[in-house]
């Protein structure tokens, strides 16, 4: 038995408002506009009680997991100036500065 307007968009009669854009975000690490992938990161881990997220590029977040222990996230929670502070963390927003929103490479790994 086939299905009852299998064929057809079952919302053709309904008419299509286009949503509003919402303003497009900047990482919350580097401030560029993000890309096509989108992380949405912890500021204080989820093993430490965080629950707010903010979004961010992959890359950016992985540098921060390679800088800094879950125990530092947490002390830093939402203070992107603290986190900027780490010679580290400044050397690369300053180098990812120039780079395309979708721009990807390897990230060193924990320098703890």
């Amino acid at each position: 038995m086939s299905r009852k307007n299998s064929k057809r968009d079952p919302y053709e009669n309904v008419d299509r408002v286009a949503e509003p854009s919402a303003a497009i975000e900047p990482c919350w690490l580097c401030r560029r506009p993000l890309g096509k992938t989108t992380v949405w990161h912890h500021p204080v881990p989820k093993s430490r009680g965080g629950r707010d997220v903010v979004p961010m590029h992959p890359i950016c977040q992985q540098a921060l997991v390679a800088n800094f222990t879950n125990s530092e996230l947490q002390r830093h929670a939402m203070d992107v100036e603290a986190l900027l502070a780490n010679p580290n963390v400044r050397k690369f927003v300053d180098w990812v500065a120039k780079k395309d929103p979708d721009f990807t490479a390897t990230t060193s790994k924990k320098q703890r």
